[in-house]
């Protein structure tokens, strides 16, 4: 009689969760657990007890109970970190110096978030390391470092791999990428677009081509019902950080264009960052103060209820940040069209324009004509809101995509204890 496989053990490194905002990280990981895997995640931020109240239920402790999440100050990881064999503690020496030399190439900042995870991976190490079938990097930065020396110091041959997402990880300040994707032995991303970026950025990153898979971040559907009617005639939604990849400010410019026609509409704008004075400034200076809500932060719930809401949602990405934001997403899922920048992975998510208006970054004019097209054109909007649920189905599934890529990680779990026998 053939045994029943033993679970996948996955170690997970992130950079801080529970977050007040964390919503495909905690889908990405249900997924997995719902398609078999069994996970730890490491969070290389310092733990802020207040944000386990923003965790959505899809993650909620029956799920991943804390103790399975391992947080340790920096004064913590320097008390744990015990002497390794001489020949560890040769190869973590040289590793955190490569590391070092490469983030001091890009400033002080990431040279001292690079020197920040050097006493966690090694103590996590000393802790954990021999207690898992796969490490994964949910980040390509520091929390990748970390995941990266953390595999270094293992004595088990199991496989590493590491998910690129956008600009914070991929597209800016991509500190010592190149050797982690090098070191890799797969690479996970979350459009298209990236692997293409990755093929044409690192081609010679140790057959970066063939370790690239792609894992959309996806949804748990029955939470996004498709409500398509009953919506205002010209409420104009947009959602994220206020900082200035987001460009919210040429949102605002476009409203501004559109009322000085005589076709006003009003912007709703969800979110909170360094930019909100600004923008606050910018709305009052053309005029619109009455015409744009400020909603601030909020959970996610009322985010979906404001979505389901809108008329339109907008993203007006000004150039290459997000690889394909989750807001798109949920919109199309609630039956909210959507007008977007073409840029990055943004494409794909709306069928090249098939599933809503595609722009160009940065270009307020066109915003603006797309924003009144849209919005005088009902049966247009009705056509974007069926094939934006429909596209959402084919391609943001959480549980299809959670158990395409369990398979995949288990797959690489056996090609690799396959090469360790073969070493024997």
């Amino acid at each position: 009689m053939v045994s029943a496989p033993s679970p996948l053990r996955l170690a997970v490194f992130t950079s801080t969760y529970p977050a007040r905002v964390a919503t495909f990280f905690e889908r990405d990981m249900r997924a997995l657990l719902d398609a078999g895997v069994e996970i730890d995640v490491f969070a290389v931020a310092p733990l802020d007890q207040r944000l386990w109240r923003y965790r959505l239920d899809i993650l909620g402790e029956d799920i991943l109970p804390r103790h399975r999440v391992h947080h340790l100050r920096l004064l913590e990881s320097l008390g744990h970190a015990r002497p390794w064999p001489l020949r560890k503690v040769a190869t973590f020496v040289r590793d955190a110096a490569a590391v070092s030399v490469a983030a001091a190439r890009f400033g002080p900042g990431p040279l001292a978030k690079s020197a920040y995870v050097f006493p966690k991976a090694w103590a996590w190490a000393r802790q954990h390391a021999d207690q898992y079938d796969h490490v994964l990097a949910y980040w390509g930065n520091y929390a990748g470092t970390c995941a990266y020396l953390f595999h270094r110091l293992m004595e088990r041959p199991v496989p590493f791999s590491i998910w690129v997402h956008a600009g914070t990880d991929l597209y800016r300040s991509p500190v010592y990428l190149r050797e982690k994707l090098s070191y890799a032995d797969g690479v996970i991303t979350c459009c298209e677009f990236n692997r293409r970026f990755l093929e044409e950025r690192y081609a010679g990153a140790g057959g970066i081509a063939a370790k690239v898979y792609v894992s959309y971040h996806g949804l748990d559907l029955a939470a996004f019902p498709y409500r398509p009617d009953g919506r205002p005639a010209r409420t104009v939604l947009a959602v994220g950080r206020f900082a200035r990849a987001k460009g919210f400010d040429h949102l605002l410019r476009a409203a501004g264009a559109l009322s000085a026609r005589g076709a006003p509409i009003d912007v709703e704008l969800v979110g909170d960052g360094p930019e909100r004075a600004a923008l606050t400034a910018l709305a009052r200076d053309l005029g619109l103060a009455e015409r744009v809500r400020f909603r601030g932060w909020l959970p996610f719930a009322e985010v979906r209820q404001a979505m389901s809401r809108a008329t339109i949602l907008v993203h007006p990405s000004p150039g290459l940040g997000d690889g394909l934001p989750n807001v798109l997403r949920e919109a199309m899922a609630v039956g909210t069209p959507v007008v977007a920048s073409r840029v990055a992975g943004i494409p794909e998510a709306l069928d090249d324009g098939r599933c809503g208006v595609l722009v160009p970054p940065a270009d307020v004019a066109a915003l603006a004509d797309a924003i009144a097209g849209v919005l005088a054109d009902e049966d247009r909007r009705r056509q974007f809101a069926a094939r934006g649920r429909r596209r959402t189905e084919e391609l943001f599934d959480a549980w299809r995509n959670g158990s395409r890529l369990a398979d995949h990680l288990r797959a690489m779990r056996r090609m690799r204890g396959a090469e360790a026998a073969l070493r024997c």
